[in-house]
């Protein structure tokens, strides 16, 4: 496996974060929510929810607060991992800690940007990466009308996909460019496969 633990066993544990990235339009919430429903029954495993400055819409699920919450609340240190994005705020509950800290396979949605950080807070990081063809995830996003996916930021974020993938650091990689019940089922598997390692 391609994660890695941190040196010296530095950092949070001893559970393992599981964070799942790629671009826009690949069904990154779509695939969580589908590993979510499969092991509902299994509290080992968590799916924390991401909070962004951002209404949330059918194709994904998260709170979403004002900008001016969001920095207040950074401020008070109730992130664990947060970043910045497409003209958006992006975070993940400090609680993810307390789920770490008490040995749970913990999985969020988060950018490649801050993979970084992921490493130096948890001792236990594997990384997830979602994909499909770039012609999927081009429809996918003119579908939704979504003003981050327009224009130039919308073509650079296509473009990026081939840089993602060739960066290499993801334990797992799901095409989901057919049927998301395959890409869902790529998931618990992944996330099975943790706990029975663990």
């Amino acid at each position: 496996m391609l994660g890695r633990d941190a040196p010296g066993m530095a950092g949070l544990g001893p559970g393992i974060f599981v964070g799942v990235m790629g671009p826009s339009g690949a069904g990154k919430d779509t695939v969580i929510n589908l590993a979510r429903t499969a092991l509902a029954g299994c509290p080992e495993v968590v799916f924390v929810r991401r909070v962004v400055t951002r209404p949330s819409d059918e194709s994904e699920d998260h709170l979403s607060v004002t900008p001016e919450a969001f920095v207040r609340a950074a401020a008070l240190g109730a992130f664990a991992l947060s970043w910045h994005a497409h003209g958006h705020d992006y975070g993940l509950p400090v609680e993810l800690d307390d789920h770490i800290r008490s040995g749970k396979v913990v999985v969020g949605n988060i950018s490649r940007d801050v993979t970084v950080l992921a490493y130096a807070r948890f001792q236990k990081t594997r990384l997830v990466h979602v994909t499909a063809p770039p012609e999927v995830l081009a429809a996918r996003r003119a579908a939704r009308h979504r003003a981050s996916d327009a224009g130039e930021d919308g073509v650079s974020r296509i473009e990026r996909v081939g840089v993602e993938v060739r960066l290499g650091a993801q334990d797992l990689e799901i095409v989901n460019g057919g049927a998301r019940e395959m890409a869902g089922a790529q998931l618990v598997e992944f996330l099975r496969a943790l706990l029975a390692r663990d």
